[in-house]
């Protein structure tokens, strides 16, 4: 069961400005390859179970894939992030404020060794989640 301030900020009901929303949907129209290859294990509850969502609106922000169950975000970086540290730091901390834990990958980690980037969100998802299911 998750906190109501969760549930307004990334839940079913939460509101969110127009053109969040589709933006949301031209990134999910647009992942990049590595995005797609993290889908393809990600999605419809292929890694042990859990829900994920992608190109997922939260407050402001658009979480890569997020996970409601296990309070997690996933964000695979590209080269364009080394640019912007200061930016995703202080995305990172109004997450964590709001409840989330936030866990980055890169782009070569994804494409070298997918299976050690799953077992990494896997420990992700299990610590985070308050009842150890997605």
């Amino acid at each position: 069961m998750t906190d109501p301030d969760i549930s307004r900020i990334a839940g079913r009901n939460r509101s969110i400005p127009p053109i969040l929303l589709q933006f949301a949907r031209e990134l999910r129209k647009r992942q990049t390859p590595t995005e797609q290859i993290l889908w393809e294990c990600l999605r419809a509850r292929r890694l042990n179970g859990y829900k994920f969502r992608r190109q997922h609106n939260l407050g402001r922000f658009i979480a890569d894939f997020y996970c409601h169950g296990a309070r997690l975000v996933v964000e695979v970086d590209g080269p364009y992030h080394d640019f912007q540290r200061e930016k995703d730091a202080a995305r990172d901390e109004w997450m964590r404020s709001v409840g989330l834990r936030v866990l980055r990958v890169r782009n070569r980690q994804v494409r070298e060794d997918l299976e050690g980037v799953l077992v990494l969100i896997l420990d992700g998802l299990e610590t985070s989640s308050p009842d150890g299911s997605g």
